[in-house]
């Protein structure tokens, strides 16, 4: 253990920094050999991210015939990403976007 102010600061922060990193994997899905090593069996479960995913995936299946822009032609939304786009990077459409076409 360290006996100095700032290397125990340093100790602590380093500790917050990986249990930080830990639960970002975990959210994401990444491998995280620390983890894998300490949990045994449990290495083989699906992580945070990928349940949430997978939650998410079956969601969708219910509404998979729902037809939000049905009516919209190709030249429609076309013309709502021009009007939306702004200072936007092209081919990366803003949720303003999304809002104007899904709320009507």
């Amino acid at each position: 253990m360290p006996h100095d102010g700032p290397e125990k600061m340093q100790l602590l922060w380093n500790m917050i920094t990986e249990v930080v990193q830990s639960y970002k994997n975990s959210i994401s899905g990444r491998y995280d050999h620390k983890r894998a090593m300490t949990s045994g069996d449990d290495r083989f479960q699906f992580t945070g991210g990928s349940k949430i995913k997978m939650s998410f995936y079956q969601l969708y299946k219910e509404y998979d015939d729902y037809g939000a822009c049905e009516e919209y032609t190709n030249e429609h939304i076309h013309r709502a990403i021009q009007m939306h786009e702004g200072d936007g990077l092209p081919g990366f459409p803003s949720v303003d976007v999304f809002i104007y076409l899904v709320t009507p």
